[in-house]
Order: structure tokens, then sequence, then C-alpha cells
């Protein structure tokens, strides 16, 4: 009867443990999505996933673009299969998805697919961005 008692603790325990475990990942991973799109600032955002081959191709640019514009446009990026709330809320249906809003926060500009760097640059240009 003891026996029995402490296996069911230490699955109640186990449970406990991993359910704990995975709210604080979900809540620390959300809490490090930032806020899209950022107020005031022209905002690039690339919605796609670590281990997606475009986007894999494309993460060496996007850390270019976000260095060149850093303080002049938020360029952001957000793993939608870590966290698929953003890909609901943009209504994405491919990855990587690259989205432009203007300072006040309106779309302007959507993009499907692999996005060169120029075609970027030449965007947030287009929106203004020097």
């Amino acid at each position: 009867m003891i026996k029995v008692i402490m296996r069911k603790s230490l699955a109640v325990f186990l449970f406990l443990t991993i359910l704990l475990g995975y709210r604080f990942l979900a809540s620390s991973y959300a809490a490090s999505v930032p806020e899209v799109p950022v107020k005031g600032m022209v905002t690039m955002v690339d919605l796609g996933a670590d281990k997606c081959l475009p986007c894999k191709m494309m993460a060496p640019i996007m850390k270019r673009v976000e260095e060149t514009y850093r303080g002049k446009a938020a360029i952001i990026f957000i793993d939608v299969w870590k966290d698929q709330a953003p890909a609901r809320r943009f209504g994405i249906r491919a990855i990587p998805t690259q989205i432009f809003f203007d300072k006040d926060g309106k779309e302007v500009y959507r993009h499907t697919g692999f996005m060169a760097e120029t075609d970027i640059v030449a965007q947030l240009k287009q929106m203004g961005v020097e």
C-alpha cells in the first residue's frame, strides 16, 4: 500500500515538474518576443523558423540589416514554430514572411519567401529609412 502511494506521489511530482517547466519556458519565450510593430518606428518583422532552409539563408542577412539600421528601424525575427501566436495574428500561411510597418504601425508591404538584402534595403528606403 505504501509503495502504491509513493509511486502515485512520484508520478504527480514528475507531472507537475514537467508542466511547470513547460510553462516557464513558454512564458520566458513569450517575454522575449518584442512588441510588433514597434511604436513610432518603421518595423520589419521576419516570421520564420530556425530550421526552415530559406529562413536559415536569411539569418545572416537579417543580422546585417539589423546592425545597419539599429536605431533607425526595428528589424525583428520571430520563430513561428516556437510560438504560433504571431503566425495566427499576422495570417501567415508560409514562411518566411516579411512584413513592413510604417511609423504609425500600419502594414505597408508584405513578402513571402526568401527576400534578398537589396530588396529589404530598397523597401526600407522607400519607407523613408536612410
